[in-house]
């Protein structure tokens, strides 16, 4: 739940800017070197041999392939076998250098090349969750100042701050430390941690965390817990945990990798062994053990497996739904509960102005002001700052094409509002409570519509004009116009109504969960309390898809069995934590994706029919009879071009038509 602010630079407290946080670069990676260069050889090697070349050209280049591309899952594998574990990297290598014993060596090497290929893509998806995660310590400030019994002041590194310390926050800096206000009020956006939409006023006796902003009020605040214990810390170490607790991700195929790769080796070893002690002759025996192998190779029933999930990865794409990996592609048709973030997920994340009601005038104070010039009078006074509900009243008064006056003796006072003078007349627009306090009584007609917006969900505000109430605006996070469809088309797929769960208050959450269609709301929650809410879930037998875009987010994106993140306002953590980013934020787009990845699974229970009934008929052949190797290779190389193209049939347009819930299929 991204903020409604524009993102500020990411300064210390009274240290300047904080350098802007590295990424690791895809070529520091030794699995993405190895794999660049296997590829790159493969390329200057594929040429020749289809040129027909001299093999003293293309030989060394396709050797090279094999040990750049070949020796780290290899050894990787050969150190899984002292544990007693067959691991398909090395019987992948094993694959690759059978076919190149019997003369299949462009077959080894473009198995090579992809298996490198696949590990240097994991190593840099783990490394940029890595990197993202090293980069949410820095919304806490590198300094703070503390103050002293005797009000000396002195800036300290925010990680030696203490419980019981006191810390001033100036206007614009981040706050050091989770702790309590002493004296001071301003307006704090803590959106980074909660997910509100909008700044919220701080007082005397009001909590604090680390890492939200300060607005534009001083704060005296009294630490009350650990850095290393903060709100922003322990979302650090929830993401850290969940990342390593979350059970390995498998496709479908690998759940049975030790089984068939075991029973791949024992079959190859006794088909090569048994005829030899028979007394065969060892080229022909030699000849129909690497027949075997190659037939029975589980490549093809790989490729029955990642063509139908690839394809609907590139469909999802070109939708505007980035999908990280094929595994994930296949977790998501797997989801059968879903929890959806509010502000920036549910909602635009940003306010906008929703009533416009100009009071009835009183005796002996003039006419009522029309809803335009009660408009034209708030927004020429809010022009000036730079408040979100400020600038959604400007926003407002210009869609409408209200010509604003300028605003002289400016002024803004936090938690308040602000007041100018406006074509002479006295204009303040603020909070209810401050500017109808000790003037106007809680029966005055301004007080009551204030409450009644409120206990709406909507933040209310007050104008007036020479002390007199003239009206009151309400403003509020508006729905993403898809949201209603967009959770009735997941309730449908998983069969249970979705939950909404976020850091806002109960009534603004409220609200919207009914526009949207949703009954279940749990509201102002903080981080851990979101992880609690789908841990809750998962213990129920529930497979959670959560759906977020802030940093608050990233701790359910990750403990969840999937994660979504909303793509344009999402932030950077939340981004590299989920699972799949919704570019577009197209919210309609979530249950297009998870319908899209059903399809993937029943296309890949296709395709294994299809490649286990060549592999088998194969197998038969070359045990029973003599299965000539050209032959046996094309009928291999026909099984995993046939369902190849079947997997390819989710790449059309009129998939993502038939998987849309705004679609008539």
């Amino acid at each position: 739940m991204s903020s409604v602010l524009e993102r500020p630079s990411r300064t210390t407290a009274g240290t300047g800017p904080v350098p802007p946080r590295r990424r690791t670069r895809i070529l520091a990676l030794p699995e993405a070197r190895w794999a660049l260069a296997a590829l790159v050889l493969f390329l200057a090697a594929l040429p020749l041999y289809l040129l027909d070349a001299p093999a003293w050209l293309w030989g060394p280049l396709f050797a090279a392939t094999y040990v750049t591309g070949g020796w780290e899952p290899g050894w990787e594998g050969l150190k899984a076998l002292k544990d007693k574990t067959l691991d398909v990297d090395l019987l992948m290598v094993v694959a690759a250098l059978g076919a190149a014993a019997i003369g299949q060596v462009l077959d080894g090497a473009l198995l090579i090349v992809i298996f490198a290929t696949s590990g240097a893509l994991e190593a840099v998806a783990t490394a940029r969750t890595a990197d993202s995660v090293r980069g949410l310590l820095d919304l806490a400030p590198e300094t703070a100042t503390r103050l002293a019994d005797d009000g000396t002041e002195t800036t300290v590194p925010a990680g030696e701050l203490a419980v019981g310390d006191v810390v001033l926050v100036r206007p614009g800096e981040r706050i050091g430390a989770d702790g309590r206000v002493l004296d001071g009020l301003s307006e704090v956006d803590q959106a980074t941690i909660t997910g509100e939409p909008m700044p919220v006023a701080k007082q005397a006796g009001d909590e604090v965390f680390a890492g939200t902003l300060n607005g534009t009020g001083a704060l005296r605040v009294k630490v009350e817990r650990d850095p290393s214990e903060s709100v922003i810390a322990r979302i650090v170490a929830m993401v850290e945990e969940a990342a390593e607790t979350k059970a390995p991700t498998q496709l479908f195929i690998e759940k049975v990798e030790q089984r068939y790769s075991l029973g791949m080796v024992a079959a190859t070893l006794l088909i090569f062994a048994v005829p030899l002690f028979l007394g065969a002759e060892l080229q022909p025996t030699l000849l129909r053990a690497m027949t075997f192998m190659i037939v029975a190779s589980p490549c093809a029933v790989v490729l029955a497996t990642m063509p139908p999930l690839l394809s609907a990865m590139a469909n999802a794409g070109r939708h505007g739904v980035l999908v990280k990996s094929a595994v994930v592609m296949e977790r998501l048709g797997q989801i059968d509960a879903v929890a959806l973030d509010k502000t920036g997920t549910l909602t635009e994340g940003t306010p906008r102005l929703t009533d416009l009601r100009p009071l009835a005038a009183s005796d002996g104070e003039g006419p009522a002001l029309d809803e335009n010039t009660l408009l034209r009078y708030a927004a020429a006074a809010e022009h000036p700052s730079e408040h979100p509900l400020a600038r959604a009243v400007v926003a407002a008064a210009r869609a409408r094409g209200l010509d604003l006056p300028p605003a002289e003796d400016f002024g803004s006072t936090p938690g308040t509002g602000v007041t100018a003078t406006v074509e002479g007349r006295a204009v303040a627009v603020g909070s209810p409570a401050r500017l109808l306090h000790g003037l106007h009584g809680p029966a005055h007609p301004a007080a009551v519509l204030a409450a009644e917006l409120e206990e709406e969900g909507r933040t209310a505000v007050v104008v007036t004009l020479d002390g007199r109430p003239a009206g009151v605006l309400a403003i509020a996070d508006r729905l993403r116009p898809d949201a209603a469809l967009t959770t009735r088309a997941l309730g449908e797929l998983t069969g249970r109504a979705p939950v909404l769960v976020t850091g806002d208050n109960p009534r603004a959450a409220a609200r919207l969960a009914a526009e949207a269609g949703i009954t279940d709301v749990r509201a102002g929650l903080l981080p851990q309390d979101k992880v609690a809410a789908v841990r809750e879930l998962q213990q129920a037998g529930a497979r959670v898809l959560v759906v977020g875009d802030g940093v608050n987010d990233a701790p359910a994106l990750a403990a969840a069995h999937t994660g979504i993140a909303m793509g344009r306002a999402g932030s950077d953590l939340a981004l590299e934590t989920a699972d799949a980013v919704v570019v577009r934020d197209e919210l309609a787009a979530i249950p297009a994706v998870v319908a899209l990845s059903r399809r993937a699974r029943a296309f890949v229970v296709q395709n294994l029919v299809i490649a286990g009934t060549f592999i088998t008929a194969l197998v038969l052949w070359d045990l029973i009879g003599t299965l000539p190797l050209p032959l046996g290779v094309a009928g291999h190389e026909g099984s995993t071009v046939l369902v190849g193209l079947n997997g390819l049939r989710l790449l059309a347009d009129g998939a993502w038509r038939r998987a849309h819930p705004g679609s008539d299929r």
